[in-house]
């Protein structure tokens, strides 16, 4: 069996919330882009941020991937660390997103951190199995059904 271990290694834990994914059904190119906007970000604004994007009242800035993308109004004046006026809603990343935030705020509860004062330090998305399955076609062919799942973590610390 694989072991899955955090990418970011810290010597006091105490004051530290983890939560992690693994095999979300959601596109990593996705789960970067929103997961860039997430670092830094207290978990109430986080949250907040993520339930207006499955609202789609508010976008999610597209740096790394973002070919043929339309742009978005005022989406510059609202994150202006990413000067880009590209963006999408990625509703279905954003909803296991925010299930992890979720996750991560009951983590943080039992184990006695205040959730108002949690900083996300760490946010990351990662390669996980593809899936190569074949649908039967008539005359017999096939048709490939093939899929990637992403793993995604999320540490936060009291601040």
């Amino acid at each position: 069996m694989p072991v899955w271990k955090y990418s970011l290694r810290l010597r006091d834990e105490s004051r530290v919330a983890k939560a992690m994914a693994w095999d979300a059904p959601i596109s990593r190119k996705e789960a970067y882009e929103i997961l860039k906007v997430l670092r830094g970000m207290k978990l109430s604004e986080a949250k907040r941020f993520l339930e207006n994007v499955i609202a789609m009242k508010e976008p999610v800035p597209y740096v790394r991937h973002k070919l043929s993308i339309a742009h978005k109004a005022g989406l510059p004046n609202s994150f202006p660390k990413w000067g880009t006026p590209i963006g999408r809603y990625p509703v279905k990343a954003a909803k296991h997103l925010l299930k992890l935030l979720n996750n991560l705020e009951n983590n943080a509860e039992s184990k006695g951190l205040d959730a108002e004062r949690l900083v996300i330090i760490q946010a990351a998305a990662h390669r996980g199995p593809y899936l190569k399955r074949w649908m039967p076609r008539a005359f017999r062919r096939a048709t490939p059904k093939f899929r990637s799942l992403t793993h995604i973590e999320i540490v936060a610390k009291e601040v």
